[in-house]
């Protein structure tokens, strides 16, 4: 009786044990506002009634159509109490660190930009990402309609880990900014604005940022000092044209991401940075 006894408890506890690591092993998406975290699983999010199938038709992980199971962003916003009009933050498991603006994810309607957080369904993994050891999953943020909004090619963060509250990258480092005497009408000045939204997801700027990606593009040399015009514009659209080797993360940069006006901007911002190393 004993014996049998001893046996039972055994396996409970073998099942317990076996529970407590699919649970720890299971991927999780944190939100966080005011210092309060609001943690789901993919299985929580994918057995949510709101989780619809999303087909998106310029996939930029993937490129093509794809379609995922997803949530709407700002329903999960909501439940954390995440302010979807103000700046967020979203840091993926790779290290890179996506800003979206004041009011991004609040376009929405039937013709406006909607954010969805795509889930990656263990029984169904999705694709390899081209040229990568890893998937989009397990949380990947996609926008339909993102032609009707302020967009980035670098808003569809992909290996999501986490979404927060935060303020506007300006105020939490100010060695990212011109000087008060560059006004708003400026190209350096809307070059900012180019650079927190494209830029520095994978770099940083004197120091200035999270991401641990890219080389910071002040320290201890501007790009604008060491690359000739064109061949600075043809790294931002076209990077392996300019230089490639196999660990090449950075992405091209088309018109479509950055028109011609904005890249102008961008480089104006860089070059007007290189006289405020800090």
């Amino acid at each position: 009786m004993r014996g049998r006894l001893m046996a039972a408890l055994a396996c409970a506890l073998a099942f317990m044990l076996v529970a407590s690591a699919a649970a720890r092993s299971e991927p999780e998406l944190s939100l966080t506002a005011d210092g309060r975290t609001r943690t789901y699983t993919a299985v929580q999010l994918l057995a949510r009634p709101d989780a619809v199938s999303v087909t998106v038709p310029s996939d930029v992980a993937y490129g093509g159509t794809a379609t995922y199971r997803a949530v709407p962003v700002l329903n999960l916003l909501k439940e954390a109490g995440i302010p979807a009009d103000a700046p967020i933050q979203i840091r993926a498991l790779d290290g890179f660190v996506a800003q979206y603006p004041a009011g991004l994810f609040t376009q929405s309607g039937a013709d406006g930009a909607r954010a969805f957080v795509a889930i990656e369904p263990r029984h169904a993994p999705w694709p390899k990402l081209k040229g990568k050891s890893a998937t989009a999953g397990p949380f990947y943020i996609v926008w339909q309609n993102p032609q009707a909004g302020r967009v980035s090619s670098e808003h569809w963060a992909y290996q999501v880990a986490t979404i927060e509250s935060t303020r506007d990258p300006v105020l939490r480092f100010p060695q990212i900014d011109l000087p008060e005497a560059v006004g708003a009408d400026a190209p350096a000045r809307r070059g900012l604005s180019v650079f927190i939204h494209n830029c520095l997801p994978c770099h940083r700027m004197n120091g200035g940022g999270e991401s641990t990606i890219g080389p910071d593009l002040n320290l201890p040399m501007n790009p604008t000092e060491y690359f000739r015009p064109e061949a600075l514009r043809a790294l931002i659209r076209d990077p392996e044209a300019v230089r490639a080797w196999p660990e090449r993360r950075m992405p091209g940069f088309g018109a479509a991401t950055i028109p011609e006006r904005d890249l102008d901007d961008l480089i104006a911002y860089l070059d007007a940075m290189r006289h405020r190393r800090r």
